[in-house]
């Protein structure tokens, strides 16, 4: 059985505000948890096209992350392993999947949809009655969920983050209430990894991850506002860039090259050869 779960997460923001700052927050997040021969390589970012969802940029990156995997995933892994990630963002929706070479029953699947609500959509992602009830839904605070102190910083604390440009925060008890603007990133995560012994286990930690990547990435893209709220469309993908090769730079720095394309992606709206 395929674990689902939906995170819905609010920001004080308006969905076209997080367009600019979802960007910008993932370019350098990508960049910060980089380092020699770990984190985030770019292998290809590029426009694209769906029939139902119109013009949208296909990016697919490779994250290497070997060493910070907990010792019982690193003892069944080899030391050169890394995660296939392919995205499709026709925002205000977006599709990735995510999967493993070494373990080909190992797949993540996420669809993703931005409103401008506070999460109270039921059904934001038009999951089918059987999807629905294998569902559970999380809704993370970026201000008071519990985060990991090896994270933290004071300054992206959206409980003492005051923004000079807009005038918002610090974030309060019950802020998703009676804040405005508001907004809502509803992600439906899919995750699947089909081996006995082992699946209840890794479909876990999977959750737990994505969970914890969410809450940081949303308080940075908060935190972070003054840097990016004016930017244009235009500016963010000149910033991306930039530190896309940044990232790659510092991840190749080991001295292995660049990982080579192993999915020959085209770019197409499929999540993965062999995903869902």
């Amino acid at each position: 059985m395929v674990l689902t779960k939906e995170y819905r997460v609010c920001m004080p923001l308006t969905v076209e505000e997080y367009k600019i700052g979802q960007l910008y927050m993932i370019a350098r997040h990508s960049l910060e948890q980089s380092e020699e021969g770990e984190g985030v390589e770019v292998v290809e970012n590029k426009p694209c096209e769906d029939d139902v969802h119109g013009k949208g940029q296909y990016t697919e990156k490779h994250i290497h992350l070997s060493s910070r995997l907990p010792y019982w995933v690193q003892a069944i892994c080899p030391r050169v392993f890394y995660v296939i990630e392919k995205s499709w963002n026709y925002y205000p929706y977006t599709l990735t999947g995510e999967w493993c070479s070494f373990i080909p029953k190992l797949n993540v699947l996420i669809k993703t949809k931005y409103e401008d609500n506070n999460g109270t959509t039921d059904n934001c992602l038009d999951l089918s009655e059987e999807e629905l009830k294998l569902r559970s839904v999380d809704h993370l605070d970026i201000a008071f969920d519990e985060f990991s102190p090896k994270h933290y910083k004071r300054e992206e604390d959206p409980k003492f983050f005051k923004s000079i440009k807009t005038n918002r925060g610090p974030l309060v008890e019950g802020w998703r209430e009676t804040d405005k603007p508001i907004m809502c990133s509803y992600k439906v995560v899919h995750a699947s990894f089909e081996v006995w012994g082992l699946q209840t286990k890794v479909e876990d930690f999977i959750q737990r991850g994505i969970r914890d990547i969410l809450l940081l990435g949303h308080r940075q893209a908060f935190a972070w506002l003054d840097e990016w709220h004016g930017m244009t469309l235009e500016d963010v993908r000149d910033y991306e860039r930039q530190k896309q090769a940044e990232t790659n730079e510092k991840v190749q720095a080991a001295g292995d090259g660049p990982t080579p394309n192993a999915t020959g992606s085209n770019g197409r709206n499929t999540p993965t050869q062999d995903s869902d």
